[in-house]
């Protein structure tokens, strides 16, 4: 099945739902029913009268299979506004729809659900703008869908319209696909980086704090500096340099950047006592550019090229927090080079391969999408048509010539340039958005960044902005959840549990502790409850290997080291720090 069929399929199913629920619930009032990626949703107004629980949800679903065998066709009709509106004269919300399609000048389109006798009534009606299975009766399985949740929604996502109830439905190609993805589902909850984040001691949050401000516990912090270390080891080959910037600014150098017209809705911002007006940088790019204006340049010394990693802060709406996934401070491992136009292939090279790296350093599979300006909407978007255009183009060529698996995506663009955006497949079969390379050729502008070229004349540089893991909080999660919590070696918090049998061995486990810390690995020792206790700690922490040190390990050479999965190493006591040590260091997975 295409994903246009797809689409149309679980656009029928939305009706196929509304028509059941009106059936079921007379007094209800459809508003909105669209597809979306795993299914559809419908959403109801049921007023004062009786509304469907979690425990109605079979109920409506075998409504639906009862209603679905009898549609034996969907057929539009446009209609003037006058039909519509007595169709839909008890529905306020359709009442509204249709006015502002026709204040819009498009048609006013019904679909009919139909019988298979040619003279049939219309069982079902609905104002939409189309793109429906043809015969759903026929060709829509009926173990292909199913009924999932019943959730709120304010009717049209506005807080202080009424509050709908929605319906959620899933609808997948075949009975298979639905089922694998339940599987997906289920396997995703046992992952989930928020119950993994606490069973590993990695990250918190306060009430006190605030919603989406993750307070990164000792454990934690290992992890997203060795992330870092990494990252920065990757772009040291490249010879970056670091900078460092303050975390707020006027808001001048936001106006300047075009920044402050198109989000200063969401800057978090800082009144001072002498009633200046600072912000919370939301990003790093206007500050270095500043690093690099303060001197001119020769062509000679191009390009330059700043990292830092550093916190930015955005004003997320509340509901809209989740984890490390959306939260309100944002680590990047930010960089940016400045160079001139015809440096830009090479650079935008160096930066894909150390996304490589990082990548399959976790068996992550990447795609790549090609995030392009909505020329419909430039409004929205810093720079002119032609401008935007021929950096699209140059980033068109870039994937070409590395003979990536890339699409393009219209509208996905940065305000200030287009860029590649790297779609990461984890283990369970999950796509997310993770690293970015961006070309900019407007800030360059608005700032006046230049060199000096072979012949004394000022040449207009361009930018590239680029965030390896995006940002450290989202690619925790998504690594958590990719590896169910086993990180490998090198990056986990603690390497390896000591574990004495009793009392009389704490001694030479502490002597063990002291071989492992030295070599540069890091190592626990751990006494309290039984044995059998601490052994099911280390698998619940998900310690990539643990020691159990009795009597036998002590007066022997040897102690054997547990790996996660049961595979047991005997290894000299003299030498485990440095086996260790080097295994780390090479990044095994």
């Amino acid at each position: 099945m295409t994903p246009e069929a797809l689409d149309a399929m679980r656009h029928t199913l939305a009706h196929v739902l509304a028509s059941a629920v009106l059936a079921l619930y007379p007094h209800a009032k459809p508003t909105l029913g669209p597809a979306i990626d795993t299914g559809f949703y419908y959403d109801f107004d049921f007023g004062d009268g009786e509304r469907p629980v979690e425990a109605d949800l079979k109920k409506i679903e075998q409504k639906m299979r009862e209603q679905l065998k009898k549609w034996d066709r969907v057929v539009g009709e446009e209609v003037k506004q006058d039909v519509a509106r007595e169709r839909f004269a008890k529905n306020p919300y359709k009442l509204e729809l249709i006015d502002e399609i026709v204040e819009r000048k498009e048609s006013l389109t019904l679909y009919h659900s139909l019988p298979a006798a040619v003279d049939g009534e219309s069982l079902f009606t609905d104002l939409c703008r189309g793109g429906h299975t043809e015969h759903p009766a026929k060709d829509i399985a009926p173990g292909s869908y199913k009924l999932d949740r019943v959730a709120g929604a304010y009717w049209r996502g506005d807080e202080a319209n009424t509050m709908l109830t929605r319906i959620y439905g899933l609808a997948f190609a075949t009975k298979d696909d639905l089922v694998a993805y339940e599987t997906q589902v289920e396997e995703a909850k046992k992952r989930d980086h928020r119950k993994l984040g606490k069973e590993m001691d990695l990250f918190t949050f306060s009430e006190l704090v605030g919603s989406g401000l993750p307070l990164w516990t000792p454990r934690g912090s290992i992890v997203r500096e060795e992330l870092d270390r990494f990252v920065w080891e990757l772009r040291s080959v490249h010879n970056y340099a670091r900078v460092t910037i303050p975390h707020i600014t006027k808001k001048e150098l936001y106006e300047k950047s075009g920044h402050w017209e198109k989000f200063a809705e969401e800057l978090f911002k800082v009144t001072t006592r002498e009633g200046k007006l600072y912000a919370l940088k939301p990003m790093n790019c206007p500050h270095h550019t500043q690093i690099f204006a303060r001197r001119p340049h020769s062509y000679r010394e191009m390009p330059q090229r700043y990292a830092e990693t550093t916190m930015v802060y955005r004003d997320e709406q509340s509901g809209e927090l989740g984890g490390l996934t959306r939260v309100l401070s944002i680590t990047q491992d930010d960089s940016h080079v400045f160079c001139r136009a015809s440096q830009v292939k090479e650079e935008f090279m160096h930066i894909w391969d150390i996304v490589d790296t990082l990548y399959s350093a976790f068996n992550f599979s990447l795609r790549v999408r090609l995030s392009f300006h909505e020329p419909s909407n430039l409004e929205n978007y810093i720079g002119t048509e032609a401008v935007w255009k021929s950096a699209e183009q140059s980033l068109r060529e870039i994937a070409e010539g590395r003979q990536a698996d890339y699409f393009e995506a219209p509208g996905e663009a940065a305000m200030y340039g287009p860029k590649l955006d790297f779609m990461a497949t984890d283990s369970i079969g999950r796509e997310h958005q993770v690293a970015t390379i961006q070309l900019d050729m407007n800030l360059p502008e608005r700032f006046d960044l230049a060199c000096v070229n072979e012949v004394g004349e000022k040449e207009r540089i361009v930018m590239i902005h680029s965030a390896i893991m995006g940002s450290i909080e989202r690619f925790t999660a998504v690594l958590l959840e990719h590896v169910g919590g086993q990180l490998p070696m090198w990056l986990a918090p603690e390497q390896v549990r000591i574990l004495p049998v009793g009392d009389s061995h704490h001694v030479a486990a502490y002597e063990l502790f002291d071989r492992l810390r030295a070599a540069g690995i890091r190592a626990h020792v751990a006494t309290d409850d039984s044995l059998g206790k601490r052994i099911r700690a280390v698998k619940k922490e998900r310690v990539p290997a643990h020691i159990v040190l009795g009597e036998t390990e002590i007066a022997g050479d040897t102690v054997n080291l547990e790996l996660r999965d049961g595979t047991v190493r005997e290894l000299k006591k003299e030498i485990i720090g440095a086996v260790l040590q080097e295994e780390c260091a090479a990044r095994a997975l």
